[in-house]
This record gives C-alpha cells, sequence and structure tokens, in this order.
C-alpha cells in the first residue's frame, strides 16, 4: 500500500519561526530523489534551498509560491511507496490528524550519526540536518488550522510504479556522465555556476588548470565558441513582493517581508543602541593597484579576480592583529566587552532581496590567495541569492565596498553584534602631493580612496579608531608594511 510522508519545513537556522516559499522547484506528479532540491524558501536572514528527505512522488503541495509558512507545518507530501494500491485521500489523513501531534522531534539522541533515510540504533529515521529523526509513535497535537490549502492530487500519483532507486548525497548535483560512471568534473562552485548560466556542459570540457580543474577562462571560451549569448532566464522565477501602484495616488507600495524586513529593525536597533562614531581618512593606493596588477598576472590567481577590496580585506585582518580590542562585542546583561580571538569578516553585499552580510569564517588564518577565493565565492553566492543563514551569523567586524557604485566614502551603520564597519570608497586618479626620499615635494596623479571608519563608542574610544584605521592605511599605501607586521 502506498505510503505517503509529510514533510514539515525546518527550523533553517537561528531559531527562525517562519519563511515565505519562494519558488518550488518540482510539481505534484513529479518524482524526486533523496536530498533533491525541492524549494526554495526565504527567511529573515536569507533564501535556502531545501532538500528533500524522501524519495518518491510528490502527492501534495501545502503552500503555493509567496505564502508564508511557519516552521513545523506541512509543506509537502511524497509517496515513497508509489506502487501502493491507492493514496490515503487528504480529507481523510488531515481529519485524523486533528487528534494527535505530528510536530518537529526533538533532535537525536541515540540515533545521532545515521545518514539521511537511514534508521539508527532506536529506529528512527534520520531526515533533514537540523531538522531531526522522524520517530513512528511520536505524539501529536491539534492543529491550528483543521483545513490547511492542498492541491489536488495528480492523477500519474496514483498510478503504479516501481519505487525509483535513491541516491546518496554525493550523487546530488553532479551530472548524468558522472553518474553513468564517466570521470568526475573537476570545477569549483563558481565555475559550476558559471558554466550552468552560459550553458556550457563542463563534461565535454578539458580543464586547463592545476591537476585538469577546469577554469573561468575555460568555461567562457566555450562559451565563446558556442556562440551563447546570455545566460539563461528560468521559466519560474522566485515569487517577490509585487509592488501595488494606485492611479488616484500616484504611489506604489511594496511589502516589506524577509531580509529587508529583518535588515531594517536590525539597523534601527543598532542605530539607536551603539553610539556610533565615524572617522575618515583619504590614502594614496598607486603602490596597492600596481601590487594588484602584478598579482593577477601570477599563475596560482589565474582563475581568481583579485580586487581592491582583497587588500583591504587583509590589511583590516593586519591591523585586526595590532588592536585585538577593535573585533569585540557588548555583552550588556553581563556588563563585559567580549574580544574575540578570531575574525569572521563580514562584507556587506547589495542583493534583489535587500542588504545582507554574509562572513568568511575565521578570515584570519587564511593566505591571501585563500581569501581571495573566499571573497570570490562570496559575491557570487550573495548575488545569486543562495547565502546561508550559517554564513549570515557570527560575524565579527565587517568592510562595506560603496565604491563599486562609484561613490567615494559614506559613514555606515554599525552591523548589530559588531565594534567596528569600515567603508571602502571608490578608487579614482586624482593629483596628489608626493613627498621624495630627499624631502623634496611634487604633484602627480596617484590612485587615491577615501576609507571611513564607523565604530561604537561604548568599546572603542577616539586613539583606538583612529590607529587603527592609520595602521589600514599604511598597509594599503606601503604594502611593504605588511610583511613587517606578518
Amino acid at each position: 500500500m502506498s505510503r505517503v510522508q509529510h514533510f514539515r519545513l525546518p527550523d533553517l537556522g537561528e531559531g527562525l519561526t517562519e519563511a515565505e516559499i519562494l519558488q518550488w522547484r518540482v510539481k505534484v506528479g513529479d518524482e524526486v530523489t533523496l536530498n533533491q532540491v525541492i524549494v526554495e524558501v526565504e527567511t529573515a536572514k536569507a533564501a535556502v534551498e531545501v532538500p528533500s528527505p524522501y524519495a518518491g512522488i510528490v502527492h501534495e503541495i501545502h503552500h503555493l509560491a509567496g505564502e508564508t509558512v511557519d516552521v513545523g507545518a506541512p509543506i509537502i507530501s511524497v509517496d515513497t511507496d508509489p506502487s501502493g494500491a491507492r493514496l490515503e485521500p487528504a480529507a481523510e489523513r488531515f481529519a485524523r490528524d486533528l487528534a494527535v501531534e505530528d510536530m518537529v522531534p526533538p533532535p537525536p539522541a541515540e540515533d545521532a550519526g545515521a545518514l539521511i533515510g537511514e534508521v539508527g540504533p532506536g529506529g528512527r529515521t534520520a531526515t533533514l540536518v537540523g531538522y531531526g529523526p522522524r520517530t513512528a509513535n511520536a505524539r501529536r497535537r491539534p492543529r491550528a488550522h483543521a483545513n490547511p490549502p492542498t492541491i489536488p492530487p495528480h492523477p500519474r500519483a496514483a498510478t503504479a510504479a516501481p519505487p525509483p532507486a535513491r541516491v546518496s548525497a554525493l550523487q546530488v548535483g553532479q551530472s548524468a556522465a558522472v553518474r553513468a560512471g564517466a570521470a568526475p568534473v573537476l570545477a569549483k562552485p563558481p565555475v559550476r555556476k558559471l558554466a550552468k548560466e552560459l550553458g556550457v556542459e563542463l563534461s565535454l570540457l578539458t580543464g586547463t588548470g592545476a591537476g585538469g580543474t577546469i577554469s573561468r577562462a575555460d568555461v567562457e571560451a566555450a562559451a565563446r565558441t558556442a556562440g551563447s549569448a546570455a545566460p539563461e532566464v528560468s521559466a519560474a522565477p522566485a515569487a517577490r513582493p509585487t509592488p501595488s501602484y494606485d492611479p488616484a495616488t500616484r504611489e506604489t507600495r511594496i511589502q516589506i517581508r524577509g531580509v529587508r524586513r529583518h535588515t531594517a529593525a536590525a539597523m534601527v536597533s543598532s542605530a539607536f543602541t551603539a553610539p556610533h562614531v565615524t572617522e575618515f581618512l583619504t590614502c594614496d593606493l598607486t603602490a596597492t593597484m600596481e601590487l594588484r596588477a602584478r598579482l593577477q598576472a601570477l599563475p596560482e590567481f589565474a582563475d581568481i579576480k583579485v580586487s581592491p577590496l582583497l587588500f583591504v580585506a587583509k590589511a583590516l585582518l593586519l591591523a585586526v592583529a595590532r588592536h585585538p580590542e577593535i573585533n569585540s562585542s557588548w555583552d550588556e546583561a553581563a556588563q563585559e566587552i567580549v574580544v574575540k580571538d578570531y575574525v569572521h569578516l563580514g562584507i556587506a553585499a547589495a542583493t534583489p532581496r535587500g542588504l545582507i552580510v554574509p562572513n568568511i569564517k575565521d578570515a584570519d588564518r587564511l593566505p591571501l590567495r585563500e581569501l581571495a577565493l573566499a571573497l570570490q565565492t562570496l559575491t557570487e553566492t550573495s548575488r545569486a541569492g543562495r547565502t546561508t543563514p550559517a554564513d549570515m551569523t557570527g560575524g565579527t567586524i565587517t568592510i562595506t565596498n560603496v565604491g563599486a557604485f562609484g561613490v567615494d566614502s559614506g559613514t555606515p551603520i554599525l552591523n548589530p553584534g559588531e565594534a567596528a564597519i569600515l567603508c571602502l570608497g571608490a578608487v579614482r586618479p586624482m593629483p596628489w602631493v608626493v613627498q621624495a626620499a630627499d624631502g623634496s615635494q611634487s604633484i602627480a596623479v596617484r590612485q587615491v580612496t577615501q576609507l571611513s571608519l564607523s565604530f561604537d563608542h561604548r568599546m572603542v574610544d577616539g586613539q583606538l579608531g583612529s590607529l587603527f584605521l592609520a595602521d589600514i592605511a599604511r598597509v594599503l599605501t606601503d604594502p611593504t608594511t605588511a610583511f613587517a607586521w606578518s
């Protein structure tokens, strides 16, 4: 007999209570495999792709794109045994569920370590990580809504068919050629994403990178050869708040949701909780820009974008090592300043969903090449709307790059919980007074930018903030300083 499993919206991180359905990747009647991404949702922190903990046929979809769903509410039902005689009617199932509870069970104990889809030692079946294993005899509590919205089962769901073969998590996302037994494709996630956008099949390329790795240049060359014009546009775009225009008032109203709502609340809290101070410093980046050109020409950086932001990030990390108190937070309850012995470097990113600040974990421990790769991956992931909640939490200090928009400077607002944020302005050719070794001065055209630092005056006084900002400028003005401080 057919067996319908009801997948409930899991807690996607940091105790979030709800999420908005952006788009479904499947429809009723589709066959899904274990760990296949079935839906994209947006929480207060980020857009998240949710995989299926079951393999089978989609029986019902309980919430449409654009709806906000509470954590623990059913979002999809999957028939894990489609060869059964019949599927239980939705009305009968929900009527039965009124008397029992089927909410998210507690975290695993003796069953910890079981893989998704496997039965652990205690008899529980492990489902989605962070969701907890489902137990067959879990007690249920009455539902808040007796008749949740449903989509009628597709006729295909009731027909007899052999159970689909399950695949491991390592197989999900690989190409058909790899699953068929061909040699695996060696390419980094950003390169895979680029290939998907340009319609390039990676399995047909020969990598020119180290060890046969496919680089961005390989993908771009293949796209030009094939005459690819532009990235493909998804046939089912993510649902976004629809602007409502009123001809009578000539006003457009856009509903505040998800990331933008969370960001607005966080910025108001930060602005009126932490006493902000902002300092400015104009510096000559000519030597850094020359170093950038030489670095980009090295084979080690051939497939990595080297931007001024990379050198600003490295300079900031070196300055943090000299002034660790700048990398701290305020504990109001304990009345303590917490100085962090690690740097989770936040990078403010503008996305269609609003401003987000993902961070690079332990950025202070990364060599320059790995830091450049982390910055590139972070930027591409943010633009694609694939930043996870884990990447958005735990930041200790932030950089915002307004120079990317041609802006010279700004007074940034602190990311909540952090003591400082550095703003990088546009790098422009400007007249600059240059002092020679003999003390003589001349005016020359140099690459100049303006740095601004906002800090929480409860933790950072004017002297500390000034020394920190000056040290960043020293490294950018004379990159050889970095060797003396390393």
